[in-house]
Order: C-alpha cells, then structure tokens, then sequence
C-alpha cells in the first residue's frame, strides 16, 4: 500500500491543508469565532499564500521525492521550503497592509509566522508520518526460521547493514546485535540493535546469543582485523559473510545485496589507497595509450583501469589471441560503441622488431605501459633462451620504438623477483629495469619501472592453484614451510602502477607498498578453512621442498639501493648507488641475446648474472 502512495496525493492533500492552515493561524492568534471584518483578509490571503507556497513546495522537489524512504536531507528541504514561502508571503503582507492600499482589509501582522510554523508541522508531519510507518510495519520482521546475525562494525557501513536487515521485507535474516572495537559505541543501540561487545568477545557472544552467522561490515579494515573476525567465527563453526572492500564499492552504495563470502583477498586487505584519479587522469585523457602484454591479468586490469581516465586511443598489443579477444568483455566503462571507436586489438610479438615499428609507426602512441614478459619462475629456469629473447629483447624492441617516436611517457611493469636476483625471470627483469633507466638518461623523458609482489587472482598465481587443490580433495602442496611473498589484489596493484607512472621520474624504479609478507602454509590454510574443510582432516598439507630458482623470502630492494618517500605514501622510489655507462652496457646486452638466439645456454646464463652483478 505505501509503495503506491504517489505524490499527486500529497499534492492534493497539500492543497486542502494549505487552505485550512490560515484560518486555524486566525484562530490561534484571535481565538474563534473572530470578528466579521477579518473575513476579507483571511480570504486575500489565502488565494495569495496557497499558491506561493505550492510553487515553492514543487521548485524544492516536494512532489518528487519518494518519502517513505525520506532521510535528513529530505527534513532540510522541508525546513528551507516552509521557510522561504514564509518570508515571502511574510515580506508581501507587511508591504501591502503597510501601503494602505487595501483599506478594508484586516489581518493581524503575526499570521503570516504562525502560518508558516503551522505549515511547516503539518506539511512535514504528513511525510515524516509516511516515513514512519514504512519503518515500523513496511520491513522485516521475526521470522522464526530466520538465521540469527551478528554484524561486525557500527561504523556507517555497519548502520546501513543493520538498517537494511530490520526493514527489508525481502531478508529473513534476524539481527541479534552488533560488535565494534569502539569502546564508546559498546552498549549503544544503533537500529534497535544494541552493541554487544568488542571483537575478541565474539567466542562469547556467538554462544551466548546462538549465532548463525556474521557478518563483517568493515570495508576499510585492513587484513588482520578481518583475519580475527574470520578466525574467532571458525572456531565456534559459525560462517561469515563481507560486505565488499574499497576497490569494490565503487558507486559507495552499501547494501545487503553486495554480501557475499569472504575471500582470501579479504584476509589479505590493508588499508585502502588514496587514489588520486584526477592527477593520472591529467596524463591520460586524450592521449593515445599502448599496453603490451594486454592480456595478462595485470594488462587487462590496466587497460580497463586506463579507460576510466579518457584515453583518446587505447591499443592493447599481445601475442597470445585467446586472451586478447576477451579483453573487450573486461573494460567495463566503455559502451561497445565506445570500444569501437577507441580499443584497438594488436596481435603481435615483441621480439619481432619490424613488427613493432610498422605498430609505432602507424599508430603513433604517447604513453606505453609495458606489462609483457614471460614470469614463471621454474618454467623460465628450464628455457632460459625463451626469457632471455621474450623478457630482455621485448623490453629492449619497445623501449627502441619508444625512443624513435618519441613517445612522451614510459612504465614497465617490474617485480621483487628483481631485487637480488637468483633466478632466471628475475634476472631477465633486472636487465629489463637497466635498459629502462639507461633509456631514460639517454632521452631525458620520464621512463620508469614499478616492482611490486605477486598479485592475487593473476593466471599461474598460488591461489587459483591452491583451490583447483582443494577441489579435488587434496593434497594442497606448499614448497617449503617458511616461505613467504607480498600479495596484492589485481586492481590495487594496478592502481598503483597508475599513480606511479604519474610522479615525476627518469629511469627510476617505484617500488609500492605491499604490506607484510605472508607465509604460502597460512594461505593455504585459509583457503582450506574458507572451503569450509578443516586442515589434516580432510585436506592434507604436503611440503614438497624449493623449486630451482626459488627463495624463502622476497626483498622490495636490495644492497646499494635506498628506498625514498614520494608525494605518494604508498610509493617509495628507489636511489641506486650505481655508475651505468650507456654504451657498454648495451654491447653487453646485445651479446646477452646473441648467445641466447644462438643455443649458448650455459654461456648466457654467466652473461645474464654478470650484467646483474
């Protein structure tokens, strides 16, 4: 029945109110019945206030707004509606009573405030009262065969979810209460729910309130306060539910419909980044942008990320196909009018040096980000001529290319794997770094590399891997109990790549925050808890020893390099206490892929570790 109030009855309702409003203003201020000659005043000015009123009403959008759903804002327009009308039926009284033009008209001077505090009660109270009994009889309900929920964080997200939960008609679901770490809020009522206690109390409230399930409202909370609400919930084998993190909320709707399980990158969330949209994209719009590697999972990221900043021209370059022609169903801003207009497919390898220039040529891109290259680390170890040509030949083609056009601004995509390398891709990466900073000096233009860690949810990463285990009952086979890496989702990865590239650099190296390391055996035990599976019982852990090439832990950097601030606090660029000599390094790089192009493996791998030297 209230979703069909419509606002032409308020409309009419208005209109008879608005009428009777002046004569009960009359009666306040003379009492009733009052004198005959006041008659022909109330009369004028209910045909003059009534009108200006109604047009004041509509200008403030009171016959638009749906007012069941009417918040603070709503009271606002109320307030300046009902006070605007009253000045200026106030303002026109005083002028015409006070001209004498009407000489037969009485009306008391004071009528216009009572009038306009009258309407204001009762124009309001019609909607306000709407409001109120859509929250009182229009949502939920107890359902006894509705789950019991806590939900964890008061914050605003928190207050949107317990809202959400007692008025919606649609969820069954019953809030028993709330817990936040804020001292204040414990023991407060927020939407008749009381907060029952801190977080470390959650043991002790799921048993006590027979909890079903919980869920986390938090989606600024870094990763260990989720670890915690997650951990404490298991233990009383009860499931939890998230409300999405920062990257993922981007309209800033909050509602119960975006819960969903929680998710390894959860346990892994730190505190959100202050993007800074607006600086990248002074540099991208209207520029015509190059990725290479387009269809990796960190390519594809930045091409969808880089079509939100107005690119004039988007060229997405990779050798592998399949991936390529997906990546149009990945850029989610642009309409399929716009991706024609604007995306261009490239298929084409980057050691196929004419290839490259006929693309250069042709296409004339401003700005390259350079995310191609081969980046397993025990696959590269076995075809190190494939590394050598695909990662230090690519690298060196497209930063020739860029040199050659003049391309304005450069950003290849590094890694930790870099830092000291033992093993072949990161060796192939360090030369790729070098090449970038030699290019830089050489051309003065802001050509920059950015390392960062291993990336959640990218093709060949350890999670996918690890449920692909799980779903096949197990074993779930980590390499070495000790070993550790820094994670970062996708899109805050490449986030970062993008404020990066906007800093101001020459051949530097821009390393991001990622955190603390994480041990591999903790993630794959959440994985296997997050399953709903327990560890030892029906998966088991199998530690299968290092693979070639692999270390325990991963640096961000190494011995003569020196972490700086940037304008960024989740950048560091990095200072390297090295003398490069731009000709002999690359005669030792050309001799580099000589020996690799020509099979002389074991001769360029003491090339490749004495140009890391």
């Amino acid at each position: 029945m209230l979703s069909r109030f419509r606002n032409r009855y308020f409309y009419i309702l208005d209109l008879f109110l608005l009428i009777l409003i002046p004569a009960a203003s009359l009666a306040l201020r003379l009492d009733f019945p009052w004198a005959d000659r006041f008659n022909l005043g109330l009369l004028y000015y209910i045909v003059f206030s009534v009108p200006v009123k109604m047009i004041v009403f509509y200008i403030f959008g009171y016959y638009k707004r749906i007012w069941r759903y009417a918040s603070v804002d709503a009271i606002i327009s109320i307030l300046w509606g009902a006070g605007i009308a009253t000045v200026i039926i106030m303002g026109t009284v005083s002028l015409v009573l006070g001209s004498g033009l009407l000489t037969d008209v009485y009306l008391p001077r004071s009528i216009p405030i009572i009038d306009g505090m009258l309407s204001l009660i009762i124009i309001g109270g019609t909607r306000m009262s709407l409001r109120m009994v859509q929250y009182q009889f229009g949502g939920g309900h107890y359902d006894p065969t509705g789950k019991r929920v806590l939900v964890a964080g008061a914050g605003d997200a928190g207050q949107l979810v317990a809202k959400e939960i007692l008025t919606s008609r649609h969820i069954k679901d019953n809030l028993v209460g709330i817990v936040d770490d804020d001292p204040i809020k414990i023991g407060s009522i927020i939407h008749g729910a009381k907060v029952l206690g801190a977080l470390d109390q959650l043991p002790f409230i799921i048993n006590k309130y027979q909890i079903d399930e919980v869920i986390i409202a938090m989606p600024t909370a870094p990763g260990e306060v989720i670890r915690k609400v997650v951990n404490l919930s298991e233990q009383k084998d009860v499931t939890t539910k998230i409300l999405p993190g920062i990257y993922e909320l981007i309209s800033g709707e909050v509602t119960v419909s975006q819960l969903r399980e929680v998710q390894v990158g959860d346990l892994l969330r730190r505190q959100p980044v202050d993007l800074g949209v607006e600086r990248v994209r002074e540099f991208i719009e209207g520029k015509r942008i190059l990725v290479t590697g387009a269809g990796g999972s960190i390519g594809s990221e930045l091409c969808n990320q880089i079509s939100q900043c107005h690119p004039a021209q988007l060229y997405a370059l990779g050798h592998g196909e399949n991936s390529l022609f997906a990546l149009p169903q990945k850029i989610i801003t642009w309409s399929k009018k716009e991706q024609e207009d604007k995306l261009k497919l490239i298929v084409a390898d980057i050691r196929d040096e004419v290839r490259l220039g006929n693309i250069f040529s042709r296409l004339k891109p401003e700005i390259v980000f350079h995310a191609a290259a081969h980046k397993h680390v025990p696959l590269m170890e076995q075809n190190l001529e494939e590394a050598i040509t695909n990662n230090i030949l690519g690298t060196r083609n497209v930063i020739e290319q860029c040199k050659l056009h003049q391309v304005e601004r450069f950003v290849l995509i590094s890694t930790d794997k870099a830092v000291e390398p033992v093993n072949v891709m990161g060796m192939t990466k360090r030369v790729s770094e070098l090449i970038v900073k030699v290019a830089a000096e050489e051309t003065g233009r802001p050509y920059v590399s950015v390392r960062f860690g291993n990336v959640l949810g990218s093709r060949g990463s350890v999670v996918p891997f690890f449920k692909k285990q799980i779903a096949a009952g197990g074993p779930v086979t980590v390499t070495h109990p000790e070993v550790e890496r820094y994670f970062m989702t996708i899109p805050e990865a490449v986030q970062l790549v993008l404020q990066a590239f906007a800093l101001e650099g020459h051949g530097d190296i821009f390393i991001l925050d990622m955190g603390e390391q994480i041990k591999i055996i903790d993630l794959a035990e959440e994985l296997i808890n997050l399953s709903g599976l327990e560890v030892g019982r029906d998966i088991e852990i199998v530690f299968t020893g290092l693979r070639p090439g692999e270390k325990l832990s991963e640096k961000l950097y190494g011995e003569g390099e020196t972490p700086q601030s940037t304008n960024h606090d989740k950048i560091q660029v990095i200072q390297e206490d090295i003398l490069l000599s731009g000709d002999l390094f690359n005669r030792e790089v050309d001799t580099l892929i000589s020996l690799a192009k020509s099979g002389a493996t074991e001769e360029a791998y003491l090339k490749l570790q004495e140009i890391c030297s």
